[in-house]
Order: C-alpha cells, then sequence, then structure tokens
C-alpha cells in the first residue's frame, strides 16, 4: 500500500550469524553463569576480610583491604610448597600415564574394527566411575587390614604400606593413571583412526616393520593428541583434591591440610573460615594453572624444523 514503509528483508547472511547464535547461546549462558560470574565474584572477594570490630565484642566488620590477600598469598611458602609437591609429582605421573594410554591405543589400532571396540569398552570403564568411588575402592586395595594388596605382598617377602609417606604419591599415582589412562587412550585412539590407512599399505610395501610403522609414521601423527590429553592432565592434576582428600582421612599425619593447593585453599575457606584469603589463593592457583598450561602447549607444539 502507499504510504506504508516497507521493511526490508533480512539477508540469508544475517539469518544463518542469527542461527549460530542460538546455537551457541546455551554454552554462553552455561560459560557465563558457571565460570564468568564465579570468578568475578571471588575477585570481587579476595579485596576484603573481616577484621574484630571494637574491642572484639562487636562481632566482625567487612574492610576493604585491596591486594593485601594476595600479596599474602605470594609470600605464603605453604602455598608454594604445595604447588611444587604437585608439580613434581605430575612430572612423573603424567608422562607414565600417557605413555600407557599410547601403547593401549597403539595396540588397539593393530585389533581389526570389531575386536577393537570391545577392549575400547573395557578400557575406558574405569573412567565412568566416579573419582570419589573410584578412590574409596583403592583406598580399600590398600587397607592392610582388609585390603589384599598387602597379603598378596606379604607372600612375596615384601612389607609395603601404601599409606606411609614415601608410598603415598605412588598410591595416589596408581589411582589416578588406573582412574584417567582410559580416556587419554580414547582421545589418541581417535587421532590414529584418523590416519590415512594407506600410509600403512605404504611402508609395509617398502619393507617396514609394524614397530617401525608405530613410531615413525602414527605416533607423529597423534602428537596433536598428545599435546591435549598432556595440557588436560596438568590442569587436573594442579586441581587434584577428592583423592588427597579421602587419603587423609587414613593418613592424617602424612595428608596435612596443606598437602596440595586446593586442600589448602579448602581448609582456609571451611576450617580457618578466611573466605576472602581462600578467594585469593584460588585466582593464584588460576592464574599459575593457565602460565603452566600456556607454556606447556607452546614447548611442546612447536612444529619440527
Amino acid at each position: 500500500m502507499e504510504g506504508r514503509r516497507a521493511w526490508p528483508r533480512p539477508r540469508w547472511q544475517t539469518l544463518r550469524a542469527l542461527k549460530g547464535a542460538a546455537f551457541a547461546a546455551p554454552f554462553l549462558l552455561g560459560f557465563l553463569f558457571v565460570f564468568v560470574l564465579p570468578v568475578g565474584y571471588a575477585v570481587h572477594e579476595s579485596l576484603f576480610t573481616e577484621r574484630s570490630s571494637g574491642l572484639g565484642i562487636g562481632g566482625q566488620e567487612r574492610v576493604f583491604v585491596g591486594l593485601d590477600n594476595f600479596t599474602r598469598g605470594l609470600g605464603d611458602g605453604a602455598f608454594w610448597a604445595s604447588m611444587l609437591r604437585v608439580l613434581v609429582f605430575a612430572c612423573v605421573q603424567i608422562p607414565v600415564m600417557l605413555g600407557l594410554a599410547l601403547v593401549m591405543a597403539l595396540l588397539l589400532d593393530t585389533l581389526a574394527t570389531r575386536t577393537a571396540h570391545r577392549y575400547r569398552l573395557a578400557f575406558l570403564i574405569p573412567y565412568m566411575i566416579p573419582g570419589v568411588v573410584a578412590a574409596l575402592m583403592w583406598m580399600y586395595l590398600y587397607s592392610p587390614r582388609l585390603g589384599p594388596l598387602t597379603d598378596v605382598l606379604g607372600t612375596l617377602g615384601l612389607d609395603a604400606d601404601f599409606y606411609a609417606s614415601e608410598m603415598l604419591w605412588v598410591s595416589l599415582g596408581n589411582l589416578l593413571t588406573w582412574h584417567g589412562v582410559g580416556y587419554n587412550m580414547l582421545i589418541i585412539y581417535g587421532a590414529l583412526l584418523a590416519v590415512p590407512r594407506e600410509l600403512f599399505d605404504a611402508a609395509r610395501v617398502d619393507g617396514a616393520s609394524e614397530l617401525r610403522i608405530a613410531l615413525q609414521i602414527k605416533v607423529p601423527y597423534v602428537r596433536g593428541a598428545l599435546v591435549l590429553t598432556g595440557m588436560l592432565s596438568i590442569i587436573g592434576m594442579l586441581q587434584i583434591f577428592n583423592e588427597p582428600l579421602l587419603f587423609r582421612q587414613v593418613a592424617p599425619e602424612t595428608v596435612t591440610k596443606n598437602y596440595t593447593p586446593i586442600l589448602m585453599i579448602y581448609h582456609q575457606a571451611f576450617d580457618a573460615g578466611d573466605y576472602h584469603y581462600a578467594a585469593a589463593l584460588s585466582i593464584i592457583l588460576a592464574l599459575v594453572v593457565g602460565a603452566v598450561s600456556f607454556v606447556f602447549y607452546k614447548l611442546t607444539n612447536r612444529q619440527p624444523l
């Protein structure tokens, strides 16, 4: 009709962008409420502290202290000792776990597809078990009174105390490796499936053995998967909490309240009641995790010359 303004129809590019945004909206909302807002709240809380008002009979008052909690955390020897303890442990446990995952993935790749599917599910079962349940199960196996491992090693003439200070990291490492090796194996095996099969056939025609094919063709092709699993393992290791917390119930003299960074943060928040200092330590830990992950990615993801 004349005199009525006609609104332009949206272009198909605009409709396509809106559809893409609609698909991404659930993730963005979850990222906002689960990550961005909690981090922002932690930063806000870390800028305050609770102090006694008057002569101490007036209760607690909230006081703005700026970066004092961060300064205290950066100078906290116990916190950095726990960080170093976990990093040293990660330098041993993560290569062992990823090495086992790589070997398992290479062995699966040599099997027929139908047979590999069965073994893949069997290897993944430990990862399907919740971490707390897995820790409780292994704590029973480690128990010197109820578990079978102590008796089995005793028949071999070995006296092993899995909760002793010199054995605790071995016990934790065995638990974490058993629980996580299947997940890492699945990622590496998925990368192996993307390798062109023609390369293997050509290598066999040239007389290459299966070991040489694995080392010179398959392993270089899954380098990206190894970097990804290594970075995820480092992030998870620096935030290890469930296993040490449960082990502390049976070995409190070994697993102290400052044994790992998360345990120390947990103690400061819920035992000492210093939520503001715990928030500052959480931000420092997040920055350390990000820095270590970034350095690891840069060092391991370089293209060969």
